[in-house]
């Protein structure tokens, strides 16, 4: 079956001198991130930046990727609405992040950050006192990890293990499964909001 993608764009002004006030809060170096449909908007932003910054970076987001920057980039300018990149990307890239949102910006906070750690650190706990594990697998594109699931399976030591495969994952059906810990192979961001502990994260 083929897929069929159709850009979507966002219609938001850009103030100019809105943006021109803001940059005196950025860091000289920094990458700028969007996500697809503000790209427009991003390039404009960037131009307008360029006259007192230097962009290390320009460069589209996914929810299951973590772009990698350039040891000179001192912060992210994040041009998306809502922060779900933006915690995600300050948890691993260890910059500090700013969203732009409608012309206004505001800095992820370390509590926000705090909170992600804390919920990771709780989930890794469960998964090592558990003793049936659910490994979650995604069947869409860009997404599929398979091989590394049977990997992690074969060599997963005294717990019992199911592999889950799906191709949207709707955490609220977890609950019918007994499942102590559920180990992630799809999109990383599945643990924004749950125990989930992605396999990355896991030893093994």
């Amino acid at each position: 079956m083929k897929t069929l993608f159709i850009l979507a764009k966002v219609k938001v002004e850009i103030d100019k001198l809105k943006i021109e006030k803001i940059s005196k809060r950025l860091p000289k170096n920094i990458a700028i991130v969007y996500s697809i449909q503000y790209k427009d908007n991003a390039i404009k932003i960037k131009n307008i930046l360029l006259k007192k910054h230097k962009i290390t970076k320009l460069t589209q987001i996914l929810g299951c990727t973590i772009p990698k920057f350039s040891r000179d980039t001192k912060a992210i300018l994040l041009i998306t609405d809502g922060k779900f990149h933006g915690i995600s990307l300050v948890y691993e890239t260890k910059l500090p992040a700013y969203i732009l949102e409608n012309n206004n910006l505001e800095k992820v906070s370390s509590k926000e950050v705090e909170i992600l750690k804390k919920r990771q650190k709780a989930a890794y706990v469960k998964f090592l006192n558990a003793e049936r594990i659910g490994i979650i697998v995604s069947s869409k594109y860009g997404q599929e990890n398979l091989k590394k699931a049977l990997n992690f399976k074969k060599n997963l030591e005294n717990k019992e293990s199911y592999l889950f495969i799906s191709n949207n994952i709707n955490q609220n059906e977890f609950e019918n499964f007994q499942i102590d810990s559920w180990v992630n192979t799809a999109c990383p961001r599945l643990d924004m909001n749950t125990n989930i502990i992605n396999l990355n994260k896991i030893r093994y």
